[in-house]
């Protein structure tokens, strides 16, 4: 028990600053990655949306 009292207390090394650091960097890293890969989805959706849009339009205006 007094073991465990000590640990939650002690002084943390620099060491383990550094690993936890590290640790909250590299999902940082990844939520980054995860935004990124949807708003390139979001673009290419956007980007076949667009080119299918104005086809149509232009198949409109070669009728009239």
């Amino acid at each position: 028990m007094i073991d465990a009292f000590r640990r939650a207390f002690r002084r943390i090394t620099p060491a383990e600053v550094a690993a936890r650091e590290l640790a909250e960097a590299e999902l940082s890293m990844l939520q980054a990655q995860t935004a990124r890969e949807y708003a390139e989805s979001v673009i290419s959706y956007n980007d076949a949306r667009i080119k299918r849009l104005r086809k149509f339009l232009a198949t409109l205006e070669a009728k009239s």
